[in-house]
């Protein structure tokens, strides 16, 4: 997925490489943001945890595009990554 961090304050451009390649886009307001891919979950506490560590204020947190496709549930409900079970023990409907 592709996610969005605006950040308060200018942050410099030798902070990407630290911040696993995020593009850093300053704006004239004082707030920085930094978008790129982050592959998980994992990776993307690895990125909060990073921002702490220099002391960056977090100001929002956006996902700017979801690459998984979407699938109905036979409730029909989008769930991503959910493909409802056409038989078998997990079919019953309750």
């Amino acid at each position: 997925m592709i996610y969005e961090f605006r950040v308060k304050g200018h942050l410099d451009d030798h902070w990407s490489a630290w911040l696993g390649d995020l593009t850093i886009t300053r704006h004239h307001d004082g707030i920085s943001t930094l978008t790129g891919p982050v592959a998980d979950q994992a990776q993307l506490h690895g990125v909060l945890a990073r921002l702490r560590d220099i002391g960056a204020i977090l100001l929002s947190l956006n996902v700017v595009e979801d690459p998984a496709p979407r699938e109905v549930t036979p409730a029909g409900r989008a769930v991503r990554g959910y493909a409802a079970p056409s038989s078998g023990p997990c079919s019953k409907r309750w």
